[in-house]
């Protein structure tokens, strides 16, 4: 496999919400802002609600942003990067009557990937509230254990007739199976990549969908500039250095893919990324110095938008934090989905979303995101860049 099968083009070494205040959800938007005016900011952080894989638990974070260090009365006040693993973890006890209702006013803004994520939390909720196993379940769909386990974590396109047999197991009313049922033949709906089958290798599928319906994508890079931000002339240089065999209508076809999923940050969007490059990804000359200077000038111009920021984070860090690959960490307007961690590796690719596994890296990107150069600082280190091009 060549590394620019993948979504940046680099090779790999190996909890951002979006939410409205007044909701109780704690707000990126906010910190978005605060990182672009360069100012130091605090948040003051109580217990809020929030799903675990697996194990279900409760958590409950009110935020209130002050630009200025502040404390609040029977809150904590504490620095960004700080809060990752925050909140009080309370184990709820679910019965049938307790269910959460399917997110139904969530499916217009849902693609494919994230219902086929809500539909499986859904039928490992029925599952877990009848005290079904895995074993049994699989069974009754002529399956085994794994295959339910693939369908619950929605890493799987589902059969109707598995999704009406598993309802019928879990004695549900005919209103909640013709929700259900709704929403995973719309989950089996193709994405616009399916075109692009013989040119994307099976592993980065499943991102191209998680990218396609994530609010907030935060992302670490090394190497290259994020595949989502790269100009068409400085992907082609990074596709053709890593696919030396392919022929010049592959590597157009892999380049077009790369230039489609920039749709997703075209305005009016409310999706939300957040990149902290590090400075050698910057001053590493891909392609002809007019590339790289159109490449620097096309951030520059991304980095001025209100839904993107972008972090440099220069040399003079050291090496108090980094030390690792590429990561992306994506999370979705949908609270009952968990946030994915993707991990690009030479002929694969890692997805966590265990909150054990997610942890660590939602911890890393926090902490970059402190020692990287705030914004208004980041947009003149490009422009300093630019200048000696």
């Amino acid at each position: 496999m060549n590394w620019n099968l993948g979504q940046n083009g680099q090779k790999s070494r190996g909890h951002m919400r979006p939410g409205i205040p007044t909701t109780g959800r704690f707000s990126w938007s906010a910190a978005f802002e605060m990182s672009r005016l360069g100012r130091t900011w605090e948040v003051s952080v109580a217990p809020r609600q929030a799903w675990c894989s697996k194990k279900k638990r409760q958590r409950q974070i009110a935020w209130n942003m002050v630009s200025e260090p502040a404390a609040v009365a029977g809150l904590s006040t504490v620095r960004l990067g700080q809060f990752a693993d925050l909140g009080a973890h309370m184990p709820t006890a679910r019965g049938t009557g307790d269910l959460p209702q399917l997110p139904v006013g969530d499916l217009r803004q849902s693609g494919s990937t994230a219902l086929r994520m809500l539909v499986g939390a859904h039928l490992r909720r029925l599952r877990e509230a009848r005290e079904i196993t895995r074993e049994a379940a699989g069974y009754v769909i002529r399956g085994s254990h794994s295959k339910i386990s693939r369908l619950e974590c929605g890493r799987t396109s589902f059969k109707l007739r598995d999704v009406s047999d598993l309802l019928t197991l879990y004695d549900v009313d005919e209103a909640e199976r013709q929700t259900v049922l709704i929403m995973a033949k719309q989950a089996n709906a193709p994405g616009w990549w399916q075109d692009y089958r013989d040119v994307l290798p099976d592993w980065f599928d499943a991102y191209l969908g998680l990218e396609q319906d994530a609010a907030v994508i935060r992302t670490y890079e090394v190497q290259y500039i994020p595949g989502l931000l790269q100009t068409e002339d400085y992907a082609r240089t990074v596709i053709a250095d890593g696919h030396e065999n392919a022929s010049a209508e592959q590597i157009e076809r892999r380049v077009a893919v790369r230039m489609r999923r920039q749709q997703i940050l075209i305005p009016p969007t409310s999706r939300k990324l957040w990149v902290v490059m590090d400075e050698a990804a910057l001053r590493r000359q891909v392609g002809s110095s007019a590339t790289m200077r159109a490449q620097l000038e096309h951030l520059r111009e991304m980095a001025a938008l209100r839904h993107v920021t972008i972090q440099v984070l220069p040399f003079s860090s050291g090496s108090r934090v980094g030390g690792v690959g590429p990561v992306t960490l994506l999370r979705f307007v949908q609270e009952e989905l968990d946030d994915v961690v993707y991990l690009e590796q030479l002929a694969s690719a890692q997805y966590l979303s265990k909150e054990s596994d997610v942890r660590p890296y939602r911890h890393l990107l926090n902490q970059l995101g402190v020692h990287a150069q705030s914004a208004a600082k980041s947009r003149t280190i490009l422009s300093q860049i630019i200048s000696t091009l």
